[in-house]
């Protein structure tokens, strides 16, 4: 895949499903004759994008991952506990809204349907808002814990996963480490960086940047970047 571990640095030609071994789970999008979704362009290094605002490194003996909301009883998962789950590879490109593609990235962690195994859902939960452990102002002031909004089908997708390495290397703090979300089929800021927790709701609410007028969803090929129009200002 002629990456440099400096910084990552791909070749001219971009990881291919072929180029994945056999049990490698693929994201369907990178099967497409034509990867690079509307007014995006491809990258061969991987930008670090986010609020800006990055929590102190801690050691992966450290993470949790709490999951609660709409579940019969809300589990706590330790790093050692999830290092006993069943692990997950998956292939796929990632799409960040300020219109960079990186196309075949190669994660490694937990698929979010054996999360989604370990607590039994209630029929009410429909949503899912992810927490991250960076604290942020929001946009009206104050100061809370970061936090992205997804559909339940979305995060239950069998590529998606919670992540601690990318392309055979530890994730890096920088880059979310030691855990994070990656959602494929959506923009990568709903790929929540430093992951502590998993709320499951019967409603949808905004997010950090859903606040601030980034679009609830966030199809890449669909460029649901806002939630209003840029040429009319009107709710999309």
């Amino acid at each position: 895949m002629e990456l440099s571990p400096e910084i990552k640095l791909q070749g001219e030609t971009p990881p291919g499903p072929e180029d994945f071994s056999e049990g490698v789970c693929v994201s369907p999008d990178m099967h497409r004759a034509q990867r690079i979704p509307p007014s995006q362009s491809r990258t061969k290094k991987w930008p670090v994008l986010d609020t800006g605002i990055h929590p102190k490194p801690i050691v992966p003996e450290d993470v949790t991952l709490e999951l609660y909301g709409e579940v019969e009883a809300p589990v706590l998962l330790t790093w050692a506990e999830l290092q006993n789950l069943p692990k997950t590879s998956v292939a796929a490109d990632m799409h960040c809204v300020t219109r960079w593609s990186r196309l075949g990235n190669l994660w490694e962690g937990i698929s979010t349907q054996t999360l989604l195994a370990q607590v039994r859902l209630k029929p009410t939960a429909k949503y899912v808002m992810v927490y991250g452990r960076d604290e942020v102002t929001f946009f009206r002031g104050g100061s809370a814990t970061w936090s992205t909004n997804l559909p339940l089908e979305y995060f239950s997708h069998d590529d998606c996963l919670v992540a601690w390495s990318h392309d055979g290397e530890p994730l890096s703090n920088e880059h979310g480490g030691p855990l994070r979300l990656v959602v494929p089929k959506l923009y990568a800021w709903k790929s929540a960086k430093w992951v502590c927790a998993i709320e499951f709701k019967a409603e949808d609410a905004p997010g950090y940047w859903e606040k601030g007028g980034y679009h609830m969803l966030g199809d890449p090929w669909k460029e649901q970047r806002f939630r209003f129009s840029e040429e009319t200002g009107d709710a999309l």
